[in-house]
């Protein structure tokens, strides 16, 4: 007989972006394992990112609880919607770029609402799901952040019933890059910092995406910790061949934070010098940009090489990354974001299409791609380096040999990865 689990959850399709696909692709598979997934999650959400193709995706046979939620981002955009907007996504102007408005919504976000915007939904949550449990005799829960407010939930509902509780960190907590932009007071900042110990400590099993974050964690807990990263799904997308252009294509977010200089430069000076280069070189940006991120590529004398495409739905985003030439990944260069691996590398891994990664040294992501032989990564201080691998790149190109060998995959397939959060849960 399968047993039951109740996964809380905020982002649920339609909601786009990656951070929907890590429990969607778990709910998927999980019943093969023996494991009967029920989910809750909110009725009247504030997306800022739809994808309805991810609908399509949802098994027939799961039962889904969904209840009210009350979210400042309506009352935000009566004061500034293009701003509120920006700021639910997460793209945060740099300091000195920031509207009063927006540094006013900022400065609320962070220090009325802790531990983020949902947090209104705990309670409610709490008095409506006892009463589920309880009826239904569950006796697993698992909740996934961000929002970490979801962690709230379990945290409560734990002491209320007695439940085995996992909480599932996509992102940390207190280190995520973004924190330092809420102009948290330091009572603000004590008070993640107690919330986050609580859940880490009360937890019966904590589960991550990358090494540096389990590393993290053991510092503030005893509790186990494992390692599950997102991963890739089986597909229909096919495409006809690759592009005509030299295209290196970025798929998803560039926020003001992640905006690579030293590749702006290299692609700069490589237009100038290369004649063969310069015709056919074409960047392109699909996703959320920020405009700081378009200043600087025009800047750098980008602007006639690059094609800012914008969201696009999950399928869309499969075919732009198995018909580029080159895909492009970045991430901000900090100690913090060493533990971040995006959702789209593992789909990366699968386009058949070289990776070309700029970020900090010694990260999760880096090692990912050297273990399968997927692409080359930089750091920000590598620029001679990078510039001469970009030409290797084109000669291939030019060559019609531009491709890739990658071992090592399987692993991070959904499947593979569900099967182990399965044996997660069968031993809490």
């Amino acid at each position: 007989m399968n047993s039951t689990v109740l996964i809380i959850t905020y982002y649920w399709p339609p909601a786009g972006g990656p951070g929907v696909q890590r429990w969607l692709k778990f709910v998927k598979y999980l019943s093969e394992f023996g494991i009967e997934p029920i989910v809750y999650c909110p009725e009247n959400p504030n997306y800022p990112i739809m994808d309805e193709s991810l609908v399509n995706e949802i098994p027939n046979n799961i039962t889904i609880l969904k209840q009210p939620i009350n979210e400042p981002y309506g009352l935000a955009s009566l004061f500034s919607k293009g701003s509120a907007k920006k700021i639910s996504s997460g793209v945060i102007p740099k300091a000195k770029k920031q509207s009063f408005i927006e540094k006013a919504m900022l400065y609320v976000r962070g220090n009325y609402f802790i531990p983020d915007a949902r947090k209104n939904w705990v309670t409610p949550s709490v008095s409506y799901l006892s009463e589920y449990i309880k009826k239904h005799q569950i006796e697993t829960i698992i909740t996934t952040g961000p929002p970490h407010s979801l962690h709230l939930i379990g945290l409560q509902l734990k002491a209320k019933l007695g439940v085995k509780w996992l909480a599932d960190f996509r992102d940390p907590w207190t280190t995520i890059g973004y924190h330092k932009d809420l102009k948290l007071t330091d009572s603000s900042k004590a008070k993640h910092l107690d919330l986050e110990q609580k859940v880490l400590n009360t937890a019966d099993q904590i589960v991550v995406t990358s090494n540096h974050t389990k590393n993290e964690f053991k510092t503030k807990t005893k509790q186990p910790i494992s390692v599950i990263t997102n991963g890739y799904d089986t597909h229909k997308v096919r495409v006809e061949g690759k592009d005509a252009q030299f295209s290196l294509s970025h798929i998803g977010s560039l926020l003001s934070e992640r905006n690579p200089m030293v590749l702006w430069n290299v692609l700069s000076e490589i237009i100038k010098e290369n004649k063969d280069f310069s015709e056919v070189f074409k960047l392109q940006l699909i996703g959320v940009v920020s405009d700081d991120v378009v200043e600087s590529i025009h800047e750098n004398g980008l602007k006639n090489h690059v094609d800012v495409v914008g969201y696009v739905s999950h399928d869309e985003a499969l075919q732009f990354q198995m018909k580029s030439q080159l895909l492009l990944l970045i991430e901000i260069d900090s100690e913090d974001t060493k533990a971040i691996i995006a959702g789209k590398v593992f789909e990366y891994l699968i386009s058949e299409t070289p990776i070309l990664a700029i970020g900090p040294k010694d990260s999760d992501v880096e090692q990912i791609i050297t273990s399968t032989n997927t692409g080359t990564y930089f750091n920000y201080q590598q620029k001679a380096e990078l510039k001469t691998q970009i030409l290797d790149y084109f000669e291939a190109f030019q060559n019609n040999n531009l491709q890739v060998n990658a071992i090592g995959l399987q692993p991070y397939s959904r499947k593979a990865l569900t099967k182990k959060l399965s044996e997660i849960i069968k031993d809490s």
